[in-house]
């Protein structure tokens, strides 16, 4: 049976699936659940940073209309703390003291008839504290200072002697603030107990997370819980963990017998989901004359929980991007006063590749030399942590191919040469990279009495289009029209499947999937092995293929039948069959599993007396293997395009530095690009299927984000002069 015939369903830019059920407002998301007798729940969070509760009165919320329980830390049962997890620990399980460790924290949670009763009670709890001094800042000395916890710094050769050898030398101090993961729709929880058996409705990238958190937590058979998200409308990460308003929900409707919603608002979504944590990055890179890099030392320090070990490993990239004999990356942590960071789109990539591209065009302007002719004179062929081939690397295409779109030649080499009447003119650019991940998923397929397929896995859809490529993907391998394919998710119910985050999704899932289809052809053939009626009588799967809902040999098409047919003929409904995927590792295949690649070039503008910038149109140039939907897959980088400009031009998650609080937690404070600030985009795919999966993908979900901020700084640098090493760029670094 062929692998996947591409051209044919796979990598056509077909609609979204699930687009009709969303433009008709009949896709269901968390929030819209409702069942009969539910209650409602708001929380109360600390308003100091650090310390602890002296005494919580929770007369008044009680006494309040349609008020059913208050719980605290004095009356809630003592929880477990989650599992661990692909991603790490399980965040803290609330109300488990009086301690307070960052403000906003969840101390007690109301619960009533209305949603507007529980909030209005919610106000009513009047908390005494005895405050200490928070720990907010990652140079504080006071902080406790965590050494690469994942083991994933790195070195090669000698970092000492390549700087001696050096004749230029670069160093500079890089700094990312805060970020807040913004999806639109507000994070829900819905929890409806029957007996011992729990429903979940959650806002979730991972069902099956939710699933053995909650009996780790409650202490109940995973059997018993099933996790729903068929629709979670975005996430950008802030879905991937198990937070703390998911079990109090759970906890509140265990308490009060009913079912119960909590819907965050959005001042708490700035505390209660996670966020990007803030660096400070120290690059030191030497090199030749001849442009020969040298030495690269990357040194990053972030901020984690105090009782959390979220890690972003911002300097980790730094190992593996050039051609470098002596290579050293370290990374630390500053344990502070602040809400659990978590992953928010292209995490640890999205901090230090702004540190590093910039750090290479201070290198390459130091020298003289083009910053494209800079990167591709150092441009790794292989590994360079492992010494062995990429499974696939089409970089230098993306370089090549997107300086040729972008016009890079046109770009005269000296800072402020470019003008266009009172604006400065600035080109940039910066090498991507996002590493590869992929981890254990399942899938199921079946197909039925009357032809058509159905498919599914405990996977979600945050928006990238899973349903659709997957769909695809299916109707491509058992030899359908998309429209008699159904592929079904989010839920916990189904085969396993890891998170939607990581870049990682399509191609664990898209491979489950194969081996699902690929089994199901061979059950068909199982059924017809001794069927003196059937013409694939004894034939193979690797014999075969399939076209227009009909099996036949590929030697001979006219030798096959339709699955309607064999089903029919033997009396059977339908045939159902399993697949899993398994990652490959390196040492088994010989080569370096490489994740997606990108070049991404930026024109500015400058307003040389007003210090106004703007991003005048983006061009990416993109290396994700093999492209299921070219549609969906241009819209991923288009959507972290416009993420790249936020993070460079206007996000900055601001903590008050006497209190702890967010101080521009509303969508009215918290800065965001609108349609005015996003420039015309282009995108191209290079390259071609990755070699080492039988699907080739390698995922664009988060690559369409990381660069943006290094190549509008390099453009700034071209247009002004101004070296800005601080996000995100504000006028106030701009004012010449």
């Amino acid at each position: 049976m062929t692998t996947l015939e591409t051209g044919r369903i796979v990598g056509a830019g077909i609609d979204r699936v699930d687009a009709p059920l969303k433009v008709a407002g009949e896709a269901r998301y968390p929030n819209d659940f409702s069942f009969p007798g539910m209650a409602h729940a708001a929380l109360v969070g600390s308003t100091i940073a650090a310390g602890r509760i002296r005494g919580i009165d929770v007369t008044g919320a009680l006494a309040a209309p349609g008020v059913l329980t208050v719980l605290t830390h004095l009356n809630a049962p003592r929880l477990e703390r989650g599992p661990m997890t692909l991603l790490g620990g399980s965040p803290p399980a609330p109300l488990r003291d009086d301690r307070v460790l960052h403000y906003g924290q969840h101390i007690a949670v109301v619960v009533a008839e209305s949603a507007e009763q529980a909030r209005y009670a919610a106000r009513l709890v009047r908390v005494e504290y005895e405050a200490t001094e928070a720990l907010l800042d990652v140079d504080d000395p006071r902080a406790e200072i965590v050494e690469n916890p994942w083991g994933l710094d790195t070195e090669r050769g000698d970092v000492n002697a390549g700087f001696a050898a050096s004749d230029v030398i670069v160093e500079g101090t890089y700094t990312t603030p805060d970020n807040t993961n913004n999806p639109l729709g507000l994070m829900t929880t819905v929890a409806s107990w029957h007996g011992d058996a729990l429903t979940v409705h959650d806002s979730t990238q991972w069902p099956h997370n939710v699933r053995t958190s909650l009996a780790t937590v409650f202490g109940i058979p995973e059997s018993g819980i099933r996790v729903l998200a068929p629709f979670v409308g975005g996430g950008f990460g802030a879905g991937l963990r198990v937070w703390s308003h998911v079990i109090l929900t759970v906890l509140a409707a265990r308490e009060v017998n009913r079912p119960v919603k909590l819907v965050l608002t959005r001042p708490e979504m700035f505390t209660s989901v996670g966020h990007r944590p803030n660096s400070v990055q120290q690059i030191r890179i030497g090199a030749t004359r001849d442009g020969d890099l040298v030495a690269i030392e990357h040194r990053g320090i972030s901020s984690v929980a105090m009782e959390d070990d979220d890690y972003e490993p911002v300097s980790f990239g730094s190992a593996v991007a050039y051609a470098c004999p002596n290579v050293l990356t370290r990374d630390r942590q500053a344990r502070l006063n602040i809400p659990c960071p978590g992953s928010m789109r292209a995490p640890a990539e999205g901090q230090g590749n702004f540190a590093l591209e910039s750090a290479i065009d201070e290198v390459a302007h130091a020298l003289g030399m083009d910053p494209l002719r800079f990167r591709l004179r150092n441009y790794a062929e292989e590994n360079p942590v492992l010494g062995l081939p990429w499974s696939s690397k089409a970089l230098r295409e993306c370089f090549l191919e997107g300086a040729e779109r972008f016009g890079w030649s046109r770009r005269t080499p000296e800072p402020g040469s470019m003008r266009d009447g009172r604006w400065l003119v600035g080109y940039g650019m910066a090498g991507v990279s996002y590493p590869f991940y992929q981890v254990p998923c399942q899938a199921r397929a079946s197909v039925r009495r009357d032809g058509s397929a159905y498919v599914r896995s405990a996977a979600t859809d945050i928006g990238t289009g899973t349903y659709t490529v997957m769909t695809q993907l299916a109707a491509e391998l058992l030899g359908l029209d998309v429209t008699r394919v159904r592929f079904d998710l989010g839920d916990s119910d189904m085969p396993y499947s890891p998170q939607a985050g990581g870049s990682g999704l399509t191609g664990a899932l898209g491979n489950a999937v194969h081996a699902a289809c690929r089994r199901l052809v061979r059950e068909f053939l199982e059924v017809v092995r001794d069927d003196t009626e059937s013409p694939l009588r004894a034939a193979t799967v690797d014999e075969v293929t399939v076209t227009d809902g009909r099996v036949h040999r590929l030697a001979d098409p006219g030798q096959g039948e339709s699955y309607v047919d064999i089903l029919a003929r033997h009396g059977l409904e339908e045939l159902s069959a399993d697949g899993r995927s398994t990652p490959p590792s390196s040492d088994e295949l010989g080569m370096a599993m490489a994740g997606a690649f990108g070049a991404k070039f930026a024109e500015v503008r400058v307003d040389r007396e007003l210090g106004l910038l703007r991003v005048a149109r983006v061009v990416s140039a993109i290396d994700g293997g093999r492209v299921l939907n070219e549609k969906t897959a241009t819209s991923q980088i288009v959507g972290g395009t416009v993420g790249g400009i936020s993070q460079a031009m206007f996000e900055e998650t601001a903590t008050d530095r006497g209190t702890g609080r967010i101080a521009n937690a509303t969508f009215g404070d918290y800065l965001m690009p609108v349609n005015a600030d996003i420039p015309d985009m282009e995108v191209l795919f290079v390259g071609g299927p990755d070699r080492a999966t039988a699907v080739g993908t390698k995922g664009v979900g988060e690559v369409g984000l990381v660069g943006l901020a290094a190549a509008i700084g390099n453009a700034v640098f071209h247009a002004t002069g101004r070296r800005l090493r601080s996000l995100p760029f504000t006028i106030d670094q701009l004012m010449l």
